[in-house]
């Protein structure tokens, strides 16, 4: 085999592993560009929810006026305070109760007995 031969050899080597590397290459960018395009998309979505939750938490969560004097409680008696302790406890209870079926019935899942029983129990 003459010398030249080798030559041609090595050359068409080196061309087909830059030619394979120019493919890998290719195909890593084309992953990446769909990979950033999704996460662009996903974080649009997560966005437009996020906004939209805080505007109906704004909606929602209106404070009342306060009623309650700040340090009265030093002058209340045990019992009166047990009372309103165990009172907004179960005022704090019963809207999560409602925040959880309402966001269940907005999603379209299922909703757990023990919920639906306490929400006729009340109502």
């Amino acid at each position: 085999m003459p010398w030249w031969s080798w030559i041609l050899i090595w050359l068409a080597l080196v061309a087909l592993a830059l030619l394979f590397i120019a493919f890998l290459g290719f195909k890593l960018w084309r992953g990446a560009t769909a990979t950033v395009r999704t996460f662009s998309d996903v974080s649009a979505e997560r966005s437009a929810y996020w906004d939209a939750s805080m505007q109906k938490a704004a909606v929602e969560h209106v404070t009342k006026p306060r009623t309650v004097v700040p340090g009265s409680a030093v002058f209340a008696t045990p019992e009166k305070m047990k009372d309103d302790y165990l009172a907004a406890k179960e005022e704090r209870r019963f809207a999560r109760l409602q925040r959880r079926v309402a966001r269940r019935k907005e999603r379209g899942q299922l909703q757990s007995l023990r919920d639906i029983e306490a929400l006729h129990d009340v109502g």
